[in-house]
């Protein structure tokens, strides 16, 4: 993962404690009849259509959808990386023009620099005007926040996989993101320590609050970590076997119980068979 939009123009004020940098508090997003198409006339190809849908300011919400249906598209939108053809995207009310410095956009990838220190790397994500006593300490922070405090000198080739991704985590948290865009951060990683970055995410979340979009093909990893769920999909467009284009919202849920939850629920098991029949997966 990797932070890569422009950095926050505030900073910490002078009278403020080491590390105590602006923290720009959790934010709401509004989707409001979004639409990207790309090509022209004949050429054309609708990806999304018509997808309206609002998250809650320090909401967890994950959007799973099939291979190719936008759900990377719609966080770029988010983050102003990409431009909707048509509808809107809009951050505590304001519309998103052009790249928008209070979000953090995280990939599948760590992308750390590798002729820095993971300190260095981490550093990179902090806003512009933070002194360099108050940056210090909160790249500090941030390292023992995802366990690399013992680690901060080192270089990424020197570490795994999993903890280039905590890295990589702190950096855009280095950032005060009010929204943070996460796609597939934890896909390229096995599986246990999917599981571990799962866990470790809503850790950093409690000690960091923040909205949350979170793409995923994994179904029992938006059980997990959201609090409400977004299935992408095409709808029929009213003849037989026909789809209209573009990817819309087909099913909203909201996902039971406190985090962390109990990965053996019988609850969660069939919200999960139910999810992933809407899309197209036999469950059983």
């Amino acid at each position: 993962m990797t932070a890569v939009l422009s950095p926050s123009p505030a900073g910490a004020s002078a009278d403020a404690p080491a590390g105590a940098s602006h923290r720009t508090p959790a934010l709401p997003v509004s989707f409001r009849g979004l639409r990207r198409a790309f090509g022209s006339g004949a050429e054309e190809h609708t990806v999304l259509r018509e997808v309206n849908f609002d998250v809650r300011a320090g909401e967890v919400l994950a959007i799973l959808g099939t291979s190719g249906c936008g759900k990377s598209t719609l966080l770029r939108a988010a983050a102003g990386l990409d431009a909707p053809s048509s509808g809107s995207v809009e951050i505590d009310g304001a519309p998103v023009q052009g790249v928008d410095s209070r979000c953090a956009f995280a990939f599948q990838e760590p992308r750390l620099l590798p002729w820095h220190t993971l300190q260095a790397n981490i550093a990179i994500g902090l806003p512009t005007g933070v002194s360099a006593r108050d940056g210090k300490a909160k790249v500090a922070r941030l390292l023992g926040l995802v366990g690399l405090q013992d680690f901060a000198k080192h270089r990424p080739r020197e570490v795994s996989g999993g903890m280039a991704q905590r890295a990589s985590l702190a950096r855009a948290l280095a950032r005060n993101p009010g929204v943070l865009l996460l796609d597939e951060p934890f896909g390229a990683l096995d599986a246990l320590t999917r599981i571990k970055m799962q866990d470790l995410l809503l850790e950093v979340h409690r000690a960091e609050p923040t909205t949350v979009l979170l793409v995923t093909h994994d179904v029992d990893e938006a059980l997990q970590l959201a609090d409400r769920i977004i299935v992408l999909g095409k709808e029929s467009s009213g003849g037989p076997g026909a789809a209209a284009p573009g990817a819309t919202i087909i099913r909203t849920v909201d996902v039971p119980g406190d985090r962390p939850r109990d990965r053996a629920s019988a609850e969660l098991a069939a919200l999960r068979a139910s999810l992933l029949a809407s899309l197209g997966v036999d469950g059983h």
